[in-house]
């Protein structure tokens, strides 16, 4: 029988409780396939860690009810009025769009966690054994979509609640999976700062000054059209808005090509920029 590891255990007694876990050879260089099993180990340590904190999980429980329940009740009225449709016609409008803030605003976390975990000295001791660097970033990121993807799940059921009308079921999933795409990519962004930056209080305050102006200064809880020209011009290039806009098109119908294309486009351009300068920086932080 297999051994269980604490979710305080240290990797090596993760790596003992996994048989099938290689190190790395003699020369120093790591198999694709030990890889992917040193990434095992740490999502499943980084989930048991969860379930032993299960606080937190509120962000992910909570934040998407209290979103959904403030937009819909406090603004989906007027905003809902001039899109001409009511506060209905509002709610088939937001619930994409709240879709692709879950994508943003959960990945703030990665770098907070990451950063606490620097703080903690349980990335020196990641350092210091024979497995892939990379491997520790992959499993952050797996464990950050997993949350992601609960919030998901949460918002559609509160969606529901308050009268959103799933007519494509799969246009449903695609926007779900294009948000997963769009999160995996900024999460590279937020394990860099959680790398550079001295404490998680730095990266929550750095990565508030990121999403506040993309979240809002995009088509995600209003058209763009009212705004003024110089900041159409802006939310023409957020990428938030081109994911909203794709969600939006694939779930409740409307164009979709274009806003994919961009979203896709967007999310290969962070990871290949940004993945590298993550695990470069992870590297060799002192």
């Amino acid at each position: 029988m297999t051994a269980h590891p604490s979710p305080t255990a240290t990797l090596p007694e993760a790596l003992r409780a996994a048989p099938s876990i290689a190190v790395s050879p003699a020369d120093g260089r790591i198999p694709l396939r030990s890889h992917l099993r040193h990434t095992g180990a740490l999502i499943r340590r980084n989930l048991l860690w969860i379930r032993q904190d299960p606080e937190s999980m509120f962000d992910a429980l909570l934040m998407p009810v209290v979103f959904t329940l403030l937009f819909v009740y406090v603004f989906g009225g007027s905003i809902g009025q001039a899109l001409g449709g009511g506060q209905q016609g509002y709610v088939q409008y937001v619930i994409p769009g709240m879709i692709s803030m879950m994508s943003m605003t959960l990945s703030q976390s990665v770098g907070t966690g990451f950063s606490q975990d620097f703080n903690s000295g349980v990335m020196d001791r990641f350092r210091s054994l024979p497995i892939g660097r990379g491997s520790v970033l992959f499993a952050k990121i797996a464990v950050e979509l997993a949350r992601m993807l609960f919030a998901t799940a949460v918002l559609m059921v509160v969606a529901v609640l308050v009268g959103f009308d799933i007519t494509n079921w799969l246009g449903l999933f695609a926007a779900v999976g294009l948000s997963a795409l769009f999160a995996s990519s900024i999460m590279w962004v937020f394990l860099t700062l959680g790398v550079v930056l001295k404490n998680a209080q730095s990266v929550q305050a750095m990565g508030f000054l990121v999403l506040f102006p993309l979240q809002f200064g995009s088509s995600i809880f209003a058209p763009t059209k009212s705004m003024p020209g110089w900041l159409q011009h802006f939310t023409d290039y957020n990428p938030l808005s081109t994911l909203a806009d794709a969600a939006r098109g694939l779930m409740v119908g409307g164009p979709v090509a274009h806003d994919l294309w961009v979203t896709v486009a967007w999310s290969v351009a962070i990871t290949a920029v940004m993945g590298p300068v993550a695990i470069y920086k992870f590297r060799t932080k002192s």
